[in-house]
C-alpha cells in the first residue's frame, strides 16, 4: 500500500481503458460464441483486459510486476474458500436431483396448477426449483419450458408466462446457497454466505411478495378453462424415483444447520452426504444405472454410481425428453466453468487494484455520492451499467463488488450491504437485457423475445427499486465509525 502512495495514480480516464478494452472484447465473445461465451471466450477476454491493465501501468506508470504477483496472490488466496463451496454445491446438486429430493418437489407442486393460479404457481414452482438446484437457467430450460407449454394451454398469454417463470427462478437463483452468483457476490464482498443471504431477505422476500400479489390479480382474469393434465411428469418422476416424503427429511436438517449458523462449506458438504445417503437407501436402481458396470457386485455400483453422481455428469432415463434435462446433474465438474471464470474475474480485479485504477475511478464515484441512498443508488445503477455494456452478470457482479469495495468501508458501511446491493441489481438485472448472455440463453429458450417478456420480469424489475428504498428507510442499516 505505501508503494501505491510514492506512485502517481493514473489518471480515470486511463483507468477506464482496461474496462473499454474488456467490454470490447465481451462484445466480440458474445457476438461470436453466445450462450457458450462462459465456456472459454469471456475468460480469454478477462485475460485480455488483465494483460492491457498490466502493460499501461508497468510502462507509463512503473509499477513493478511484483506489486501485481502480490495483489493476485492475495485475491486467490481469498478465493480459496469459494472454490471449495462451488465443488460442494457440484456435489449437492447433483445428490439432491439423484436421491430424489428435487423430483419429489417437483412431483407434488407441479399437481397444484389451475387456470386462475396458474402465474402464482408457475412463480412459486420455479422459485422452489431454483432455489433447491441453484440454477435459474436449469430451471428455465427443464421446468420452465414445461410450464410456458401448459399456460399455452390453458390460454395464458406467452409473455406473461415467460414473466412468471423468469421471476421465480431468478428468486430462487439469488436466494439459494447453491447459486454461483450468490457465493460470488458473498465471496467478492468477504461476506459469509448465509449472512448474506439473510441480509437479502430484507429485500428480496417484499420484492417476490409483491412479485405474487401482481400475479395473483392477473390470475384472476383469466377463463376458467380446463386444467391440463400433467401425468407425463407425475407419471414419469414416480415411475423413475422413489417418491417420498422421507427424502424432505434433508433439506429440513440442512435448513436447521443453516439456522445453528454452521459455516458454509460444512453445511453444504453435510448435505450432500447426507443427500448420498438418502440416494442409496432410497433410490439404489438409480445409482447402478449411473455406474453402468453390469460386470460389479451390487455394493460396487452403488459406490461408483454415488462418486460420479458428486463428481460427474449424470443422465436418468425417464421415458421423457423433457424430464431427462430436468434431471441431468454435472457434479463437480458442471462447476469448472464457473470456476475457471472466477478465478480469470479475480485476477483482473486483483491487477486493477493492484495499479491503483480501480481506486482512481472510486474516487470520481465518491465525488458523486453525498448520502446512503446516493451510495446505494450509484451500486445499483453501476450493476445495470455493467449488465448493459459486458453482457454477463458474474463480470457485472465482480466489477461492482471492486469498484465500491473501499467506498463502502470508507464511508462506515457494512460490506454485506454492498453484497446485497449488487445481487439486486447485477444479478436480476441480467435476463432483462438482450445481448446479455443471460437475456440470449431465455429467450431463445422460452422462445420469446426478451423484450416481449421484459415488462412481466416484476421482481427482476422491483428488486434494484427495492434495494434503494430499504435504503432510503434505513431498514437494518448500520454505519460505523469510517475508517481511515
Amino acid at each position: 500500500m505505501s508503494d501505491n502512495r510514492l506512485r502517481p495514480q493514473p489518471h480515470p480516464l486511463v483507468a477506464a481503458i482496461p474496462l473499454v478494452v474488456l467490454i470490447g472484447l465481451l462484445a466480440v465473445v458474445i457476438m461470436l460464441f453466445g450462450s457458450d461465451s462462459l465456456s472459454g471466450g469471456s475468460q480469454v477476454a478477462l485475460i485480455m483486459g488483465m494483460a492491457v491493465c498490466v502493460f499501461v501501468s508497468m510502462v507509463f506508470y512503473r509499477v513493478p510486476w511484483h506489486v501485481f504477483e502480490k495483489q493476485i496472490a492475495k485475491t486467490m488466496g481469498g478465493v480459496a474458500i469459494t472454490i471449495l463451496i462451488l465443488l460442494a454445491v457440484g456435489m449437492l446438486s447433483g445428490s439432491w436431483m439423484v436421491s430424489g429430493i428435487v423430483p419429489t418437489l417437483i412431483y407434488y407442486g407441479i399437481q397444484l396448477l389451475s387456470p386462475q393460479f396458474f402465474l402464482v404457481c408457475a412463480c412459486i414452482i420455479c422459485a422452489l426449483v431454483s432455489l433447491l438446484s441453484g440454477s435459474s437457467w436449469t430451471t428455465i430450460a427443464t421446468i420452465g419450458v414445461a410450464l410456458l407449454g401448459i399456460g399455452h394451454a390453458l390460454g395464458i398469454n406467452e409473455a406473461i408466462a415467460a414473466g412468471a417463470i423468469i421471476s421465480g427462478a431468478y428468486f430462487g437463483d439469488k436466494m439459494s446457497p447453491l447459486s454461483d452468483t450468490t457465493i460470488l457476490a458473498s465471496s467478492t464482498t468477504g461476506v459469509d454466505l448465509f449472512t448474506h443471504i439473510r441480509y437479502m431477505m430484507l429485500t428480496t422476500m417484499p420484492a417476490f411478495a409483491l412479485t405474487l400479489v401482481i400475479f395473483a390479480l392477473m390470475g384472476l382474469g383469466q377463463g376458467d378453462e380446463s386444467v391440463v393434465h400433467v401425468g407425463q411428469y407425475t407419471e414419469g418422476l414416480a415411475a423413475t424415483y422413489h417418491i417420498s416424503l422421507w427424502t424432505l427429511l434433508v433439506p429440513v436438517l440442512t435448513a436447521l444447520l443453516i439456522v445453528r449458523r454452521v459455516p458454509s462449506l460444512v453445511v453444504l458438504f453435510l448435505s450432500a452426504l447426507m443427500a448420498g445417503v438418502t440416494a442409496v437407501i432410497l433410490q439404489p436402481h438409480i445409482l447402478m444405472q449411473i455406474a453402468a458396470d453390469p460386470s460389479l457386485s451390487a455394493p460396487s455400483a452403488l459406490i461408483k454410481g454415488l462418486a460420479i453422481t458428486y463428481y460427474g455428469a449424470t443422465a436418468v432415463e425417464t421415458g421423457s425428453a423433457e424430464l431427462n434435462e430436468l434431471v441431468a446433474t454435472g457434479g463437480m465438474t458442471g462447476m469448472l466453468n464457473t470456476i475457471w471464470l472466477i478465478v480469470c474475474a479475480m485476477c483482473f480485479g486483483a491487477v486493477m487494484v493492484a495499479s491503483g485504477m480501480i481506486e482512481s475511478i472510486t474516487r470520481v464515484v465518491i465525488g458523486w455520492v453525498r448520502s446512503r441512498v446516493g451510495l446505494v443508488s450509484s451500486t445499483a445503477g453501476t450493476g445495470l451499467f455493467l449488465n448493459i455494456t459486458t453482457g454477463d452478470q458474474f463480470i457485472s457482479i465482480v466489477l461492482t463488488a471492486n469498484m465500491f469495495q473501499n467506498v463502502y468501508r470508507q464511508q462506515g458501511y457494512e460490506p454485506r450491504l454492498l453484497s446485497r446491493t449488487a445481487e439486486d441489481s447485477a444479478t436480476v438485472t441480467s435476463v432483462l437485457v438482450p445481448w446479455n448472455t443471460c437475456g440470449m440463453t431465455q429467450s431463445t429458450v422460452l422462445g420469446v423475445a426478451t423484450i416481449a417478456y421484459l415488462p412481466y420480469c416484476f421482481f427482476n424489475i422491483i428488486s434494484p427499486v427495492m434495494t434503494v428504498l430499504v435504503a432510503a428507510i434505513g431498514w437494518k442499516i448500520k454505519r460505523t465509525v469510517p475508517s481511515t
